[in-house]
Order: structure tokens, then sequence, then C-alpha cells
């Protein structure tokens, strides 16, 4: 079994900064990709940001400059630094991982975490 526990959910003002973490535990041979997705009332989930085990970022246009993705490998997490955040921002942030649970298969498994509410006050 895997799971994705998220931290670092709030409540911030407008300008105001926020950090998230995931942490991936569990039967973990190998963790590909690990991002952040959200999801506003009454709107479809959307990804936020990406990060591939070898080192590329993914932003989705609305995050670029004010958001930063990173991760250590070592420890399974990654990290999402909010800056700069707006009302718009609020939602319930996802973590995601495509995780490879042993070596006699080629297979990754997507794994959600259960969210973590952030909340952007004007």
């Amino acid at each position: 079994q895997v799971q994705l526990v998220e931290s670092g959910g709030g409540l911030v003002q407008a300008g105001g900064s926020l950090t998230l973490s995931c942490v991936a535990s569990g039967t973990i041979f190998n963790v590909n990709t690990m991002g952040w997705y959200r999801q506003a009332p009454g709107k479809q989930r959307e990804l936020v940001a990406t990060s591939v085990s070898a080192g590329s970022t993914n932003y989705a246009d609305f995050v670029k400059g004010r958001f930063t993705i990173s991760r250590d490998n070592a420890k399974n997490t990654v990290y999402l630094q909010m800056n700069s955040l707006k009302p718009e921002d609020t939602a319930v942030y996802y973590c995601h991982a495509l995780i490879r649970q042993n070596r006699y298969t080629p297979l990754y498994t997507a794994y959600w975490g259960q969210g973590t509410q952030v909340t952007v006050s004007s």
C-alpha cells in the first residue's frame, strides 16, 4: 500500500505565502512524477505543477512566477512554495504521484493524497 499525506494548507491574506508538503510512504520501489493539482468549489480539478524524478518541472500558466515545486527524492517528498497568493488560488490542493511498488513490474500506479485546503482572503 502507498499513502500520500499532504500538509501546510491554511488561511492566508492575499499577497502572502504558504508551503505545501506531501510525503509518499508505504511499499515504494521508485517514484516517477510527483505533483500538485487543485480543485475549487464548482470547478474541475486542474494541474498546478509537476516534477519528474529526472528534474524537469512543469507549471500551469496561472502560477508561473509565483509557485515553485521542488522535491526531495531521498524522502519521497514534494513541496509547493506558493508566493503572491491571490483569492482565486483558493482551493483544495491535492498531491499526486506515479509510483512503482516493486522491481518485478514496470508499471507505475497513480496515487492521490486526501487534499489540503488553501484559502486566500482578499
